[in-house]
């Protein structure tokens, strides 16, 4: 081995463990970028048709969670599905929703991910159901869940496309929307 090979050796090394710590050193950066609080809202179309109940009117919610990692978050939101007609009974169906769920994600590239949530959400009807006898006001707690594509424009801002079923007593509700996510 000559003297410019060894003299070489730890120029080449230290170059090595440099592009290393170039290469890992964004990673890192972009993992912790992944946690923390975030808050958005959303308007869609809520969807019932159930019983005497088959209609659809403008919907909005707002939400706001903390994201533990890239796969996983927690999320609270409210949910308003604006006033319903039915085409059975004299009553309209105004429902709202505070819930709680547990998000799953799964990245599909850098800006594109999809995501499913489960939870529970409580539910508030200031009109019956018609399943339900007598026209009076109504809640409870049940499941809800959902399906979801969502695009990172940068480290802050997001648009989420998203569809929901909430399940109030024996009938579904369902929520199709369009969200902006902000990150803290």
């Amino acid at each position: 081995m000559s003297l410019s090979t060894l003299s070489r050796a730890p120029l080449v090394a230290t170059l090595a463990v440099a592009l290393g710590v170039a290469a890992v050193a964004p990673a890192a950066n972009a993992a912790d970028n992944e946690r923390g609080f975030y808050a958005g809202a959303g308007v869609g179309q809520s969807l019932v048709d159930e019983g005497g109940y088959d209609d659809e009117d403008t919907a909005f919610s707002a939400f706001g969670g903390y994201q533990f990692n890239r796969y996983f978050a927690l999320e609270a939101g409210y949910a308003d599905f604006g006033e319903l007609e039915s085409r059975a009974v004299a009553s309209d169906l105004e429902a709202s929703s505070g819930y709680l769920v547990a998000v799953g994600s799964v990245p599909f590239t850098t800006n594109l991910s999809g995501y499913a949530k489960a939870g529970l959400h409580r539910w508030d009807l200031d009109s019956s159901l018609p399943l339900v006898i007598g026209n009076r006001d109504d809640s409870g707690t049940d499941p809800t869940y959902g399906v979801g594509l969502q695009y990172r424009f940068n480290d802050t801002v997001a648009l989420r496309g998203e569809y929901s079923r909430f399940e109030i007593e024996d009938a579904d509700l369902d929520l199709a929307q369009l969200q902006l996510r902000f990150d803290f």
